[in-house]
């Protein structure tokens, strides 16, 4: 049986993940800054502390894979300085740790999965909008950019170790338990389609078990190596979705728009990332053999949302 190490597996990405891990017969360890113990087989908890700059050596021993999540959440509060510097320091510096327990422990890790996230990429283009954002597109200098890219080359040093590194910048996750389609839902039931400044905006998304699926995919397919998009190949407009989220709750939904300055209010930075349109493309990781179960829109919030079969039927 082989051992799978996680960070950030307390999450909502890490938490789904560590199911369908265990399903398909992995050991798991999670890591994590307080001591924890577990009833469930195969699944352990390991500690870990950023501050001392430690992790438990049995945790790094035991592991054949590691997939690294771990990384404050971008949209949990307003960016202040500290904030910013928080979710800068999350990722780079867990990074940093992992790398440093790679070289000083002795250990088996075959391949590393390392989150990144679509930020990397800057607002659309002609050339996005014709083909969307590619793999090899440059970064964008936002603070969202930046992060992306430290949080990417931190990870770097593991190649020198022969480990096989895959990156993987994830797009929003469609999960209903919480994320983005949680907050969509929450005018929806209430038969409001609050639809985001003028909604033109691009949305690049990936339906949760989709992800769960292609970190697997990256894991045990040798040949993948390198940054991989993880979005599914139908980004869709915010209107459009927004509409499309509302009419599964109710046939008579009222869109309305939020004005970019309310968000602007509210949000203050990160109404940036809001109001951004980003047409990421599918088709690297697509080349790569990797199918979706859930490659449209309409697919992903069937099976996610407790559908209206009136409004069903109109799609």
């Amino acid at each position: 049986m082989q051992t799978i190490l996680i960070t950030g597996g307390t999450g909502m990405v890490g938490q789904s993940l560590t199911n369908i891990l265990l399903s398909k017969g992995y050991q798991v360890i999670v890591l994590t800054r307080q001591q924890k113990q577990s009833s469930r087989a195969n699944f352990s908890f390991a500690q870990w502390d950023l501050n001392k700059g430690w992790i438990d050596p049995v945790a790094i021993t035991a592991a054949d894979y590691i997939i690294h999540l771990a990384g404050e959440g971008v949209a949990d509060k307003r960016w202040t300085t500290s904030r910013k510097k928080a979710i800068l320091d999350s990722r780079v510096n867990s990074s940093a740790l992992l790398v440093k327990a790679l070289k000083g422990n002795p250990h088996k890790v075959k391949a590393i999965v390392a989150a990144s996230a679509i930020g990397w990429y800057g607002p659309d283009n002609e050339k996005s909008i014709a083909t969307g954002f590619v793999e090899t597109d440059p970064v964008d200098p936002s603070f969202l950019g930046d992060t992306c890219k430290q949080w990417e080359e931190s990870m770097h040093p593991v190649k020198a170790l022969g480990i096989r590194l895959v990156t993987i910048r994830i797009g929003i996750v469609f999960n209903k338990m919480g994320g983005a389609l949680a907050e969509f839902m929450k005018p929806a039931k209430l038969g409001a389609a609050a639809i985001l400044g003028d909604g033109k905006q691009i949305v690049s998304w990936i339906h949760q078990q989709d992800l769960n699926r292609l970190i697997l995919f990256a894991l045990e397919q040798e040949k993948m190596n390198g940054v991989y998009n993880a979005i599914a190949p139908d980004p869709v407009r915010n209107s459009i979705l927004t509409k499309a989220i509302a009419q599964r709750y109710h046939t008579w939904a009222i869109p309305f728009h939020v004005p970019s300055l309310i968000l602007k209010i509210m949000l203050g930075e990160m109404s940036v990332e809001v109001l951004k349109s980003a047409n990421v493309s599918a088709s690297k990781i697509l080349a790569a053999g990797f199918s979706f179960d859930f490659a449209s829109m309409d697919e992903a919030l069937d099976d996610l949302l407790v559908s209206n079969w009136s409004a069903r039927s109109n799609h």
